[in-house]
């Protein structure tokens, strides 16, 4: 069986992903309306949630699907904390604390890209993933937005200690995790996702039966659609981002491997299968380009949505669909060998 990066990137979806770089590269005027493109988004959501829902329902809250959770869980946490400590220093502590929370949320076409590679490859994987996918964005945020509080009160004790009139910066009042919560659960994406993973549930096989022509039969074609607007907005964002430095760039290519690695190894210490522990490094390798940034612009407001928004978009994303996959699957062959 082929697991090489070729293959990859002889698929369909992926080669229209290229296609949209290469227009916005030469700056050509093609573009997808933003109405369908939001529709893309909220059809590729509903449908994998509802796939997700039906395997679920099928499987049932086994001890292997809370296993799959809990690792998912663990490096939700995990992951803002090492990412804030680690960029701290190197940029603003408010951009680091948004980059922390966009590196510890996830990529839901990222996810769904690793489903596509294990599906075309016939590996088998659990629909309980979907349900860690939903876990992990706002053990994330929650993380961000504490550790921007942090840095307020530590700003604000300086200042004081050295005598300085304290600024207040427009928007960076306190905010509550109530308030915080709040915005993640009922963020449309998020809600539209967890919906439809619980109707996928409870309608089970007769819902799968019904919904196929819906999230079976033109799923790909809408993916390939949705990878061209991506590769538009990748090169788009690229060319007229201009605050990221070179430790960010290299931070944004690096970190990917750095966190599936992670993953992997606790995958393997955990027993799961080779499916799961792919979606797992997915997903922890993954950046937030969606709900994070839009609650980041709220919670972090002192943080530049350039910074952030453009590592996780302009870098990170396309790796991880054309590299970091196949890689992270080789390196899973190896050590479950």
């Amino acid at each position: 069986m082929d697991f090489s990066l070729v293959r990859n990137l002889m698929d369909p979806a992926i080669l229209f992903f290229f296609f949209g770089i290469l227009a916005a590269s030469v700056k050509s005027n093609l573009e997808i309306p933003p109405a369908i493109a939001k529709f893309l988004s909220l059809y590729l959501l509903v449908a994998i949630g509802f796939k997700g829902g039906v395997a679920l329902s099928a499987s049932g809250f086994t001890a292997t699907a809370l296993v799959a959770i809990g690792a998912a869980l663990i490096m939700a946490f995990l992951v803002p904390i090492y990412t804030f400590l680690l960029l701290r220093k190197r940029t603003s502590a408010f951009n680091a604390a948004a980059i922390a929370a966009t590196y510890g949320s996830v990529s839901a076409v990222t996810f769904i890209a690793a489903q596509q590679y294990l599906t075309k490859n016939g590996i088998d994987f659990g629909g309980y993933m979907t349900v860690a996918m939903v876990f992990m964005e706002s053990p994330a945020i929650i993380m961000a937005v504490l550790l921007a509080a942090i840095v307020r009160k530590q700003q604000a004790q300086a200042e004081a200690y050295a005598g300085a009139k304290i600024q207040s910066v427009p928007g960076s009042s306190p905010i509550s995790i109530k308030t915080v919560l709040h915005e993640a659960f009922t963020d449309g994406a998020h809600l539209l996702l967890i919906g439809s993973l619980v109707i996928g549930y409870i309608t089970g096989d007769a819902g799968k039966a019904v919904m196929a022509p819906f999230t079976v039969d033109i799923f790909k074609g809408v993916l390939a659609f949705f990878l061209l607007e991506m590769g538009l907005l990748v090169a788009r964002q690229l060319r007229q981002s201009k605050d990221l430095n070179p430790t960010l760039v290299a931070f944004a290519g690096i970190m990917p491997i750095f966190n599936a690695s992670l993953a992997i190894g606790l995958a393997y210490m955990f027993g799961m299968s080779k499916g799961d522990a792919l979606l797992l490094a997915a997903l922890v390798a993954s950046g937030s380009y969606i709900v994070v940034p839009a609650i980041c612009r709220y919670a972090i407001p002192e943080a530049k949505p350039g910074v952030y928004f453009s590592m996780s978009i302009g870098i990170t994303f396309p790796f991880n669909l054309v590299i970091g996959i196949p890689l992270y699957f080789a390196a899973i062959n190896m050590l479950w060998a």
